[in-house]
C-alpha cells in the first residue's frame, strides 16, 4: 500500500498541484474541519460510490488518524484504483482547514 505524509500532501498543494483528495470520515466529522477542496465519501458508502471515481486518476485517501483511509486504500487498490493513504490523517494535518 502506498502512503504519503500530511506534510508531503501540504507541500504538493502549496506548489499548486491538483490533487484528488477523498475524505472517508463521516459527514459531521468533515463538517467540523477538512482540507479545502476535498471530496467526502464516507467509508461505509465507498463501495457504492467507487464507480464515480476514475481509474485513470490518482487519489489520496484521508480520515481522522489514517485507519479508515487505510481500509479505503486497500479496498480501492484491490479494485484497480491508483490510491495512496495519508498516514496520520487529520490529527497530523497542519495545513489549511475549512
Amino acid at each position: 500500500m502506498k502512503t504519503i505524509l500530511p506534510e508531503e500532501v501540504q507541500a504538493k498543494l502549496q506548489a499548486g498541484e491538483a490533487l484528488n483528495l477523498i475524505d472517508v470520515r463521516e459527514v459531521d466529522e468533515v463538517a467540523a474541519g477538512h482540507i479545502p477542496g476535498i471530496t467526502n465519501i464516507p467509508l461505509g458508502l465507498l463501495e457504492f460510490k467507487m464507480n464515480e471515481l476514475d481509474k485513470k486518476k490518482a487519489y489520496i485517501m484521508v480520515c481522522r488518524s489514517g485507519g479508515r483511509s487505510g481500509q479505503a486504500t486497500a479496498f480501492l487498490e484491490s479494485q484497480g484504483y491508483d490510491v495512496t493513504n495519508m498516514t496520520g490523517g487529520m490529527l497530523d494535518w497542519t495545513g489549511d482547514v475549512e
